[in-house]
């Protein structure tokens, strides 16, 4: 499977879990990935992205934007997620869900 180079560096260690979601297997359960469409697909590849390729299963399917916070007995406690890439959710109100989770 092609790498990004971010992908390549080790992570430094995290206090937390991190899901790395290889095929968007978990993302697909959750009805969160969408395939790109073809005229997209052009200007990716325009730009010398081949999702195909570095998604490793020959797809060009995309997780949509998301952020789930799960307790530790499994529990979403916060979630966002938005179909459209640019609308991000502030990193500070994770956190600010993180350090309630811890205090509870």
């Amino acid at each position: 499977m092609a790498r990004t180079p971010r992908e390549t560096q080790e992570p430094e260690a995290f206090a937390f879990e991190l899901l790395r979601d290889v095929g968007n297997r978990v993302a697909e359960s959750y009805g969160l990935v969408f395939t790109l469409p073809d005229d997209l697909r052009e200007i990716y590849m325009k730009f010398g992205i081949d999702l195909a390729r570095g998604n490793g299963d020959g797809t060009w399917r995309l997780p949509v934007p998301a952020r789930f916070v799960i307790d530790r007995q499994g529990i979403v406690r916060a979630v966002d997620a938005d179909p459209d890439y640019t609308r991000r959710p502030e990193p500070i109100e994770t956190v600010k869900t993180l350090e309630r989770l811890r205090r509870s």
